[in-house]
């Protein structure tokens, strides 16, 4: 049997909304290990000047767990 848990992580990417997520997979990894899936729960942008700015993800980041 396998147990995953679940984080909410938040990430960001001036260049695309597909950017955004490799930036929460590449920092998250960097502290969890055995990561299996991420959600994206919300896409959001940030406008300035009529210009898209920032491009923002609210990820849930799925990851197996050891006992």
């Amino acid at each position: 049997m396998s147990v995953l848990k679940v984080i909410e992580i938040m990430g960001n990417s001036t260049q695309s909304f597909e950017d955004a997520v490799k930036n929460v997979i590449k920092e998250a990894s960097k502290t969890v290990n055995n990561i299996k899936s991420v959600y994206v729960q919300d896409m959001q942008v940030t406008v300035n000047n009529n210009e898209i700015t920032q491009y923002r993800v609210t990820t849930k980041v799925s990851f197996g767990i050891t006992s």
